[in-house]
């Protein structure tokens, strides 16, 4: 079962330190870590996966490859519209395609982890 986790890691280095724990743990154990998805800020997540987005993802959970228009079709949404919304799902690599071109989101489960803290003031 593959699983993805959508992170806001505001500094790429410790987003990188964590990955290459990971890494370590899944080299040495053997264990399946999950596939991460990591965005500097809360709007470059949101600007990347948007409500419409999050749609495409939702309607494909689970399902069978399908065509971008019966993805469309059961949106009720444009296929021109759902088309841009799925390429943009596949550029980040939430979704995939198979062999006959149809997509599909391999992501048995997707989680988001984010806090928001307050920044430290300078004095």
């Amino acid at each position: 079962m593959r699983y993805a986790i959508i992170k806001i890691e505001p500094e790429l280095a410790a987003d990188l330190l964590a990955m290459g724990a990971a890494f370590d743990d899944a080299l040495s154990t053997g264990n399946y870590q999950g596939e991460v998805f990591s965005f500097e800020t809360p709007s470059a997540l949101f600007a990347a996966i948007t409500p419409k987005r999050w749609d495409v993802l939702n309607c494909l959970q689970g399902k069978q490859p399908m065509s971008i228009r019966e993805l469309a079709k059961q949106l009720g949404r444009d296929v021109k519209n759902v088309h841009t919304d799925a390429i943009k799902l596949l550029y980040i690599g939430l979704l995939e395609r198979d062999d006959a071109g149809r997509i599909y989101s391999p992501f048995a489960e997707i989680k988001t982890e984010f806090t928001l803290r307050v920044e430290a003031q300078a004095a």
